[in-house]
């Protein structure tokens, strides 16, 4: 058991999760489990990452008092989920949804009509009102709403065969970890499961000796 900084609560349990095997950047799931007791990390089964939880489609996790419903939807990567609160009216969409935009579908399995489909289907079909949080915003934006979307986002207010069409003409380069991040991400980002040449990468980027 571990006390918080502020000393005025306790963390009895934690879960971390992901919403995809991120090819940006490296996952600190993996080494915050080793510091804290009965830490649980969970990914979608379809990604084949290791972690403590595999959720499928629907799958129900509960986290405290709340529930937390996982959803499927592939289309960035295949092993893309959204976790949804009902109770709290919010989803947290990674990068399946961004405000105002989508996340790329040029590597990882990525799909763009699955992403049309993911997107139009889980979750911009949930009520209007429901906050909707993106993985990252690179205007510094953090939330929107299934009501805003629905009205403003430009590409996916497009019909589905213009908006794979503008996808498919993106050509955008690729990310600059994605050699490290994915197959670091595939182990939970944990050094020790890492081969030799990904760990000596991961460690040379974060200056850890």
């Amino acid at each position: 058991m571990k006390r918080s900084r502020d000393k005025r609560s306790t963390i009895t349990k934690l879960f971390l999760g992901n919403t995809h095997v991120h090819a940006d950047h490296v996952t600190g799931t993996g080494e915050i489990q080793k510091l804290v007791p009965d830490c649980k990390t969970f990914l979608s089964a379809r990604s084949n990452g290791k972690c403590d939880i595999k959720l499928h489609d629907k799958d129900k996790l509960k986290i405290g008092k709340l529930e937390i419903e996982a959803l499927c939807t592939p289309g960035h990567t295949d092993g893309c989920m959204t976790f949804v609160c009902h109770p709290l009216r919010l989803a947290l969409t990674g990068d399946t949804l961004l405000i105002r935009g989508c996340g790329r579908t040029d590597f990882q399995q990525g799909d763009p009509h699955l992403l049309y489909r993911s997107v139009h289907n889980q979750i911009l079909s949930l009520p209007k009102d429901f906050l909707l949080f993106p993985g990252h915003d690179y205007k510094g934006l953090s939330v929107s709403s299934v009501e805003e979307e629905i009205k403003l986002n430009p590409r996916l207010t497009l019909p589905e065969e213009k908006f794979v069409k503008l996808m498919n003409e993106l050509n955008l380069p690729m990310p600059k970890q994605i050699n490290k991040a994915v197959p670091a991400n595939m182990v939970n980002g944990q050094v020790e499961l890492m081969t030799e040449e990904i760990k000596k990468l991961v460690m040379e980027t974060a200056k850890i000796h």
